[in-house]
């Protein structure tokens, strides 16, 4: 089967959000708003890391769902 590589350009596509490049997101929001967003699960992170961040945020949070991870 042959098809089309047209593709209709929707009156709508200017309202689709483009793909956001989620690490320069919290780049900014931690420079200029102060907002930290970080996985507890980062690579980046050592053991030591992620349990200061686990501890931090049990204490302002509460512990997390065991069936959510």
């Amino acid at each position: 089967m042959i098809t089309s590589e047209f593709r209709y350009r929707s009156p709508l596509g200017r309202f689709v959000p483009q793909t956001l490049d989620l690490d320069r997101l919290k780049r900014e929001g931690w420079r200029e708003q102060g907002l930290l967003v970080v996985s507890a699960e980062d690579a980046r992170l050592d053991w030591v890391e992620r349990q200061l961040l686990s501890q931090i945020a049990e204490r302002l949070y509460g512990k997390r769902d065991k069936t959510n991870g």
